[in-house]
Formats: structure tokens, sequence, C-alpha cells
């Protein structure tokens, strides 16, 4: 595959700890998601929470110049189960079974356990980035050929990355998240002003019943955050996950100490405390004016916490600090009635056995269908005033 210097060499990267600098991985990061730099997803790896018996091997793909200077990469991942994509495909696997197909092994580009849209593919400055991702589009389809492999998956890519994938006849599937922008906010009594009046009553009243219980939330940015807060933290993103028994400890300690020593100018803790004692917490994670909400928890349960934990103090402090869009993960229609509207979300798909693609992509046309209108009915609903649309009920 040519390029002005001569041909780019596609490489297998099974190790970021050892196959790659910390400083060439993030060059070709930048200002992208926080969850494609080398702290992280090294991390992720040397905590064991992928790799081994999890379902997820890294098969990172790197693209290297003939001056052997890595000049692209994306995350990659042999997958042999579907757990922690939220692109769910449990029904994929299901129509492949009863076709006596195999779904596992798959290919998954995507950061593990992150329902987070951000590139999917690393490009260095001065490279055609468009070139480059059509080179990855018709590589991950050839090992897939070449393996064996039932399909190959790029999930929670962005527009651009999804139009060139499309060209490159791979299939769409549409879907929505609840995210948070700043339309001018300066001050969090601004942003109650833009709510419709029966949600901003509710928010006032949420956050006074906090006050009564005695709950201060305080929140630490990067060095901010003692070090001896991050145990406590993993033990409250454990709680979340050990009530529900869909819940997998996709997490380890060991992750939250490598997080503290390689990641922690990126993290955002917001903690609440009552009478000086911590009661809960979450996780979030910031970089180039966009905060991630990603893990929540907490050792008491309390009327109207978690509301204000993982939402209002949050809008607070991203008004404060002047982030302008807060994304707090996947799910939560309730997320909707407190002012986060939906915002459409793209994966990409190819399927290696024809009859099977053809009935993923009828499937996809109807389900797109009906996304699609979701998010309209839900924007034209949304409990923000936004320009052209009233509130009928609003006092002034």
């Amino acid at each position: 595959m040519p390029d002005e210097s001569g041909f780019f060499t596609l490489r297998l990267l099974t190790n970021l700890a050892t196959d790659v600098s910390r400083e060439d991985w993030d060059a070709l990061v930048g200002d992208e998601s926080p969850f494609l730099e080398w702290g992280w997803l090294a991390s992720l790896e040397e905590a064991h929470c992928v790799g081994g018996r999890s379902g997820w091997s890294p098969q990172h793909l790197a693209l290297y110049s003939q001056e052997d200077r890595l000049v692209a990469a994306c995350p990659m991942y042999l997958k042999t189960n579907s757990e922690g994509e939220f692109v769910f495909d449990w029904s994929w696997a299901e129509a492949a079974h009863r076709a006596g197909l195999d779904w596992y092994p798959k290919m998954l580009v995507a950061v593990p356990f992150t329902p987070a849209t951000g590139v999917r593919f690393l490009v260095a400055p001065g490279i055609d980035r468009g070139g480059v991702v059509r080179i990855f589009a018709r590589a991950l389809r050839g090992l897939c050929e070449e393996n064996g492999l039932s399909s190959v998956h790029v999930n929670f890519c962005t527009p651009e990355e999804a139009a060139i994938l499309r060209e490159e006849g791979w299939l769409e599937r549409r879907g929505y998240q609840f995210k948070w922008r700043n339309y001018g906010y300066e001050t969090f009594d601004d942003w109650l002003g833009a709510l419709r009046h029966k949600r901003r009553k509710q928010v006032r009243r949420e956050r006074r019943e906090l006050d009564e219980q005695g709950i201060r939330i305080e929140a630490l940015c990067g060095d901010e955050i003692p070090g001896e807060l991050f145990e406590p933290m993993y033990r409250i993103y454990a709680t979340t996950i050990d009530k529900h028994v869909w819940g997998r400890r996709y997490l380890t300690p060991r992750f939250f100490e490598l997080l503290r020593e390689r990641f922690r100018h990126n993290l955002r803790f917001l903690v609440a405390r009552r009478h000086g004692e911590l009661v809960a917490g979450t996780f979030n994670v910031a970089k180039a004016g966009t905060m991630y909400g990603r893990y929540w928890g907490c050792f008491e349960e309390l009327r109207f916490l978690h509301f204000n934990v993982c939402y209002y103090a949050t809008i607070e402090h991203c008004i404060r600090t002047g982030i302008h869009r807060f994304e707090p993960g996947a799910g939560g229609e309730f997320k909707w009635l407190r002012g986060f509207d939906a915002e459409p979300t793209a994966s990409l798909h190819w399927v290696r056995e024809p009859r099977l693609s053809g009935a993923i992509e009828r499937f996809l046309e109807r389900e797109t269908e009906a996304v699609d209108s979701q998010i309209a009915e839900m924007r034209e609903r949304s409990q923000l005033k936004h320009e052209g649309i009233g509130d009928p009920d609003d006092e002034g």
C-alpha cells in the first residue's frame, strides 16, 4: 500500500506495554478520546481486565511507514464472547447458531467496556486520514477472511469514519445516547432556566433534599485526587456491579492503581460525603472540553443521591470549568427527563457469510428507521427549551 515515501506495513500488536512506546502511540491520539490513550489501554492489559479468559484478546492493528515510523493504528480485539461491548449482537450470534455457523471468534475495533463515541482509527498528522481509514477497512476484511472469522465490528466510531466504511460495503447500526451540551450557560442557574418548568422544579427539589440530608459533593481533578482515594473508588465501582444479576466486574483493583500512576491527569472524581465520611462517588474522565461519566456507586442508599452526584453536581462542574459536553454513558431514559438530549451513535459491521450478512442488513434497515424515529420524537419533546420550542407551563 504505497505512500509518498514507499510502502506501508501492517503489524499486529498484542501487548501495548512492550510492542509500542507510550510516546509513539499517544502522538497518534493527540486531542482525540482519552480512552484511546496508551495509559488507558495498556493499563487494561496489564491489570488483566482484557486478555486471558476475558474474551478480549488484544490484536491492535498498526500501520508503519517504510522508515519504520508508526503512522496509524486502531485498538482491536479478538472476541470469543459479546460481553462488555454495549452494541449488543447476541441475536446475531443466535441467528448464526441456528444457521449452523460459528459467530465466535470475531474481531472488534473498540475500547473495552466503554460506550463512548470517538475516532477508532488513529492517524499521524500529515497523513491522508481518509485513505488510511480505507486501508484499515480493507485490511480488517482481509484478516477476517484469511482467519475464517465470522465478522469484524467497529463500535462507536465517528460519523466521518462511518461514512467511509459504508462506502467500503460495511453495514451501519444506529443507536443513541443521552448527552448534555453547554448552550452558553455561565452558571448552574442558567442551565436550570433552560429546563422546562416542571423539570426545573424537580431538580431544585432533588438538590434541596440532598442538602437536608447533610450530603456535600466535591469535585477532585487530576493531581487534586489523593492517592488513597483510588482504593475506595474501586469499591464504589464494585457496589453498583454487584447489585445487578447481569453485573460483571470487568475492572480490577490493579487497573485503578495503574490509572493513579498513568492517567490521573484525565480523571475527575465527584465524591459525596456526610460528616466527612465517603458515601458515594462517580468516576469521570475529561479531555479536550468533554467529560465522560464512567462508574458510579454508593455505600449507602439515599434518595436522589444518584441524580445529584452523577448529573447535577457534574453539570455544575462542567459549567464552572468550561467543559462543553458531558456524556454520561449508555442507557437511562431518566437522563432525558433531566435535560439530556438523544444523539445518534454509529457502529459498522462486516459479516463474512453473505446470507447472514443479507439477513442482518434487512434487520438493520428496520431497526434504523425505528431508532431515527425515537431520536426525532425525544428531540421534539426535549426537556430543554431549545430555540423555537417554548414551554407553555413556564412561569418565567
